[in-house]
């Protein structure tokens, strides 16, 4: 006969091996008994630790950190009430990031995203999101990395993650909000800071959290940092970020935390500060020297704001703290790559197999490496493997589309063609697809095939200049000369320095001179 446990120290068991599911139920059990057993050497009854027990492992099983968890909807960019300046300096706006501000490689070299800013090593929420011009653009262009479908607004998603409690609870809540006594709860601090967190991650009711936040930091008499940072999350959710920097500033006089500093930065990027942040996490770095969290927020900021050779320098600071860092070994190696240094990519791509990433996207860049490094030997069979991992039709697309480039590389343009028309199998979104695939129906002679595809090309993606220039070329050597200028303006507009477009520019307007 085996030794039976106690069942509420099963239960915190379970609640550290992260087994939240059987600690909830082995709670939900300890609930149904008759209350005022009295828990040895605790002020606490068993019913209470069962409660505030039960309460966690409910909050850790939908719990997402609220520092990465950061994406804007289109209601929060188009319509956003904290505009400072309308026209900002030149490298103090994350809305206009500038060209190149640090001698990072151009676009033409290395693609950029919808708000021009070159495309990181690394899928973070917002770092595929720009900033769109007009409100047609926002919703016709993807806001994440994986979906078509634009977020369309950012309290969305926290509503879909408050109805993971159906979820949690089959029978109906486990706590009823509406029936609940704050004041009670806000005089008992070990009990108030369960409840606070299963109200605001797993019911997502932000107003009532905030209810209990100030309540519960009116009764510590204003003195507990913690629910200072949880009445500033409140704030932030609700979009009152000026508040919310007040809350987070008053915390990190009471105590310096890490955590505190990353919040107040998120709400001066939110209200296209940069600048501030970036002095923000340089003042934490002076009280946390090293720490990592800081360091890669710096590099983040940076890269948005197209400063890339800043932005690699950092990331440098973060592997030599932390040597396994993915982000930083992928934004590195992507930056060595677009600087035409594929060997060199091919290390840290290599690097980050050997600690264990294995996906898709990591044997894309692999792929790409070794093509344009000269190891032809590996470039087909990482390929190959690529395709074995894509795990929807978006990571095959991509795939069948540096195929493509592959097939372009070694004069194989029949094999091109074939992979380009795969890619649009998969996603028929993708824009530099149907250019590329203009480029070769051009070669072809098929001039209305070509002009269909760079109109759907340029459509799809107006921050990109290349489908708007190939349209200029083909448009002016057709002789339709209005279009074609029409189009050179919108490439030079995409891509200012590109010499190519001046040129043709400068020719069109030689000929309407003569005119």
């Amino acid at each position: 006969m085996g030794l039976e446990l106690e069942p509420l120290f099963q239960a915190w068991s379970y609640f550290r091996r992260r087994k939240f599911r059987e600690c909830s139920d082995l709670c939900s059990q300890l609930l149904e008994r008759p209350p005022g057993e009295q828990e040895p050497d605790s002020e606490y009854t068993v019913f209470q630790a069962a409660w505030s027990l039960k309460t966690r492992a409910l909050t850790e099983m939908v719990y997402v950190d609220e520092i990465d968890m950061d994406q804007e909807g289109i209601a929060e960019m188009m319509l956003d009430e904290n505009a400072i300046a309308q026209v900002a300096r030149p490298g103090t706006s994350l809305k206009l990031p500038g060209t190149s501000q640090g001698g990072g490689p151009s676009p033409a070299v290395r693609p950029v995203t919808q708000s021009g800013r070159p495309i990181t090593g690394f899928v973070r929420p917002s770092t595929q999101s720009g900033r769109p011009s007009t409100m047609e653009q926002a919703i016709k262009t993807p806001r994440t990395a994986l979906t078509a479908r634009p977020i369309t607004s950012a309290s969305g998603t926290y509503v879909r993650l408050g109805t993971a409690s159906m979820l949690t609870n089959p029978d109906g809540p486990f706590i009823n909000l509406s029936r609940l006594n704050l004041a009670k709860y806000a005089q008992k601090p070990k009990l108030a800071k369960a409840l606070f967190e299963y109200i605001f991650h797993h019911e997502n009711d932000v107003k009532n959290a905030l209810d209990l936040a100030a309540l519960a930091t009116e009764h510590v008499q204003f003195k507990d940092w913690w629910w200072k940072v949880q009445i500033g999350k409140c704030y932030y959710r609700l979009g009152l970020y000026r508040e919310a920097e007040k809350q987070f500033k008053s915390a990190l006089k009471q105590q310096d935390m890490v955590d505190t500093i990353l919040y107040l930065a998120k709400v001066y990027l939110r209200l296209d500060q940069p600048v501030t942040a970036l002095n923000l996490f340089k003042q934490g770095l002076d009280r946390f020297p090293g720490e990592v969290t800081l360091i890669c927020g710096i590099a983040r900021i940076y890269e948005e704001m197209n400063n890339i050779s800043l932005a690699a320098e950092y990331y440098k600071d973060v592997l030599k703290q932390d040597n396994t860092h993915v982000e930083a070994i992928a934004c590195i190696g992507s930056n060595h790559f677009y600087s035409d240094q594929p060997e060199i990519a091919l290390r840290f791509y290599r690097r980050l197999l050997q600690m264990g990433v294995y996906n898709c996207q990591l044997f894309n860049n692999l792929g790409l490496c070794c093509f344009y490094a000269q190891q032809y030997d590996m470039t087909l069979s990482s390929f190959e493997r690529a395709l074995f991992l894509a795990e929807n039709e978006e990571e095959t697309a991509d795939v069948w589309y540096n195929l493509g480039h592959v097939a372009v590389g070694i004069g194989d343009l029949n094999l091109a063609y074939q992979c380009f028309k795969l890619t649009l199998v998969n996603n028929n979104d993708y824009a530099e697809a149907y250019n590329n695939l203009a480029v070769l129906e051009m070669r072809k002679g098929h001039i209305e095939q070509a002009r269909a595809l760079l109109q759907t090309a340029s459509s799809l993606a107006p921050h990109m200049y290349e489908p708007h220039f190939n349209f200029a070329i083909l448009s002016e050597k057709v002789g339709d000369l209005q279009r074609s200028y029409t189009a050179a303006q919108k490439s030079e507009e995409a891509f200012p320095g590109h010499v190519d477009t001046q040129q043709l520019i400068k020719q069109l307007k030689q000929h309407f001179a003569m005119l």
